[in-house]
């Protein structure tokens, strides 16, 4: 065990032993985790309008959904074809060309990602991390072989996910890990 500096409590100690146990789970267990094809993570619905759709009708429907900060445009087939985020609208508000604005009365094509990145279900979660972190995305949709949408990975489903698979250490974790107990808890 490494030293714990100038701390070295018994309170110290054990939460240096709970983090490195559980440090040493989670390493055991991450290159399993994210080699799994992303079809065993959690998907949401998406949130999809059709070209033409007004950008206020986008962010209503992000509204009347709460679960993501992204609409998605696709065809009347389902075939995705852009991406709209919060990101966007905000960066017409508060980026360069804030003289500019947004006119919520024009159609979403005008600024809408017309070629998002995607992955598909035989991926692994790790492609999902590696693009939400290399992308900043926290929306991924997810299309098959004929680019129909079937879904989002979003950044809380890929960490649920993660969690899930590790619930001894999660659940057995003290609330506080330095705090100890005098005497058990329970009957």
């Amino acid at each position: 065990m490494e030293s714990l500096g100038t701390a070295g409590s018994a309170a110290c100690a054990y939460t240096w032993t709970v983090t490195d146990l559980t440090r040493r789970a989670v390493a055991a267990r991450v290159p399993d985790l994210v080699s799994q094809p992303l079809m065993v993570v959690g998907r949401r619905e998406p949130v999809t309008v059709l070209p033409g759709t007004t950008i206020g009708e986008c962010l209503r429907s992000i509204q009347r959904t709460g679960t993501g900060d992204s609409v998605f445009v696709t065809d009347t087939e389902g075939h995705l074809v852009g991406v709209l985020t919060e990101r966007d609208v905000f960066g017409r508000l508060v980026g360069p060309d804030v003289a500019a604005g947004v006119d919520v009365d024009a159609s979403v094509d005008t600024i809408m990602n017309h070629n998002p990145r995607t992955l598909r279900l035989d991926q692994t979660v790790l492609d999902a991390v590696e693009l939400m972190q290399a992308s900043r995305y926290r929306n991924l949709p997810v299309v098959d072989g004929e680019r129909h949408l079937v879904g989002v990975v979003r950044q809380v489903d890929i960490l649920k996910f993660i969690a899930e698979s590790f619930p001894q250490e999660l659940l057995n974790l003290p609330p506080r890990p330095h705090q100890r107990m005098e005497q058990v808890e329970g009957g």
